[in-house]
């Protein structure tokens, strides 16, 4: 007999959503710093390019991610 798999709890959801965010932001971060510095040269052009857009871009992405868990289009 076959165990059905319960919904996992929304808590759950939301942690997971969490760790995407940032660790989405990391490597974008890391991509962004290589891409200013190498155009400009500058360090501190990258590094405060780097801290401004990661905070703003952090926080939509993670709203992005929950507005797309109630969207059932493409799921099984």
């Amino acid at each position: 007999m076959r165990r059905i798999r319960r919904k996992k709890k929304d808590s759950e959801r939301w942690k997971r959503s969490v760790v995407k965010a940032v660790t989405y932001r990391c490597f974008i971060m890391i991509l962004d710093f290589t891409a200013i510095k190498l155009f400009t040269g500058s360090t501190n052009v990258a590094g405060g390019f780097v801290i401004v857009s990661n905070i703003y871009t952090t926080v939509a992405y993670f709203i992005h991610e929950r507005i797309w868990l109630r969207v059932k289009w493409g799921t099984a």
